[in-house]
């Protein structure tokens, strides 16, 4: 067929070599390569949330797949012994697994647990390799993370908060197979070793937000004072040194874009900046805090031209004992807005604006801003770092697992 290089062939998830296979799960498991694919138990059996305990065996649900690893920080247990009174689901330490409703194809590897099993729920699958002379789980992993998998797994899966993809549909899936395991180990070699570095990068990242968060709440309350700054905070009200306005609720229904135009400037909701208005209200710089919802009480900057539409707030210093850069860390705080409701939380913007504040003198609030401005700056860089280094992931995944780039 013209356009595929020599040594190479077309299958249904795109080129690969000639000496590369194309199977389904079907095939793999006929071949003794793979057990039975088998996810947790459905109907009456199915456990409860009423069944769950502090200790026992993890019930794995999809949000415990992740990033290639069972994460069972915030798993839920059941009893052992109702675990082993179910049907299926029974999942070993190497197995693979894949989330198949609604969060559709996160993948992980069953690492060291310290239980006999996990159990998993109708939401998960495991894929057991059982040749492993002929299939690398680590691999099979990897390759369930391709796009070319993952374009497959989303097409079968329906789509929308309700996709669904059952173990007979899974059977049918396309599996390619590198005829050598010793070419998947060095395939999954390259591809885990960016896994590790990522891991490492989110490790740093969610350490250096905690040390921003401890360091907002001992700089922001004066329990830490940087160095050459001393003597007594001011007291005053919050309403004493900013003017607020509510956002404009008449923007809500047709005057707003879903999409950047020419001409278009940005429109702040309660979730932040994700429409356009074709004209603007303000200009320059402010604050605009969610005043709804499950961002309640979340802080942001606008600036130049802008408009701030309903279940938000706009709040300005207006007085030059507040810099605005220090105000906007300190009203950041979900704690700091008084709240009311529970379902559907709002902030009570009255009850707020008549709270007593102690601040710092201008100079000092400059450089606290400063120094956690910083670490704002700090965390970007490593978050962009992490961005590229998956990025770099993905177009290896694509070179790798299509044989475009041979490793053996």
């Amino acid at each position: 067929m013209s356009g595929i290089p020599a040594g190479y062939k077309q299958t249904e998830v795109g080129v690969i070599p000639e000496d590369w296979s194309c199977n389904t799960v079907d095939q793999l498991v006929n071949d003794s390569i793979l057990a039975k694919p088998l996810d947790g138990n459905h109907g009456n059996i199915h456990p409860k949330s009423g069944d769950f305990v502090s200790h026992g065996i993890p019930f794995v649900m999809a949000n415990n797949v992740r990033d290639g690893c069972v994460d069972l920080t915030n798993c839920a247990f059941i009893r052992k012994e109702q675990a082993d009174s179910l049907q299926k689901g029974f999942s070993l330490p190497g197995d693979v697994l894949l989330t198949h409703k609604a969060t559709i194809g996160q993948t992980a590897i069953v690492g060291d647990v310290p239980y006999e099993y996990i159990m998993l729920t109708p939401q998960v699958t495991y894929y057991r390799v059982i040749d492993g002379e002929r299939l690398n789980n680590e691999y099979l992993r990897q390759y369930f993370e391709g796009a070319n998998f993952q374009r497959v797994l989303q097409s079968l899966s329906g789509g929308g908060t309700r996709s669904y993809i059952g173990i007979t549909a899974q059977r049918e899936l396309p599996v390619v197979v590198p005829s050598s395991v010793l070419e998947q180990r060095a395939i999954a070699a390259a591809l885990s070793d960016v896994d590790a570095l990522l891991a490492k990068l989110d490790q740093l990242i969610a350490k250096k937000r905690d040390l921003k968060q401890a360091a907002m709440q001992q700089l922001l309350t004066g329990q830490t004072r940087l160095p050459g700054f001393s003597g007594a905070w001011e007291e005053t009200t919050f309403d004493s040194v900013v003017r607020h306005h509510s956002g404009n609720s008449t923007l809500i229904k047709g005057k707003l874009l879903s999409v950047e135009t020419t001409g278009a400037f940005p429109a702040y909701s309660a979730s932040g900046q994700d429409v356009w208005c074709d004209h603007y209200e303000y200009e320059g710089t402010a604050i605009i805090v969610s005043a709804v919802g499950s961002r309640c009480g979340k802080a942001f900057q606008a600036t130049d031209k802008w408009c701030a539409i309903a279940n938000t707030h706009v709040v300005w210093p207006i007085s030059a004992k507040i810099d605005m850069n220090f105000l906007g860390f300190y009203i950041n705080d979900e704690e700091f807005w008084l709240k009311s409701g529970s379902g559907q939380p709002f902030v009570l913007f009255k009850q707020t604006f008549a709270r007593r504040l102690l601040l710092p003198n201008i100079e000092e609030q400059t450089a606290i801003a400063t120094a956690l401005s910083d670490m704002d700056a700090e965390l970007a860089a490593l978050e962009a770092r992490r961005d590229k280094t998956r990025a770099l992931k993905q177009g290896m995944l694509q070179e790798l697992l299509t044989g475009r780039i041979r490793l053996v």
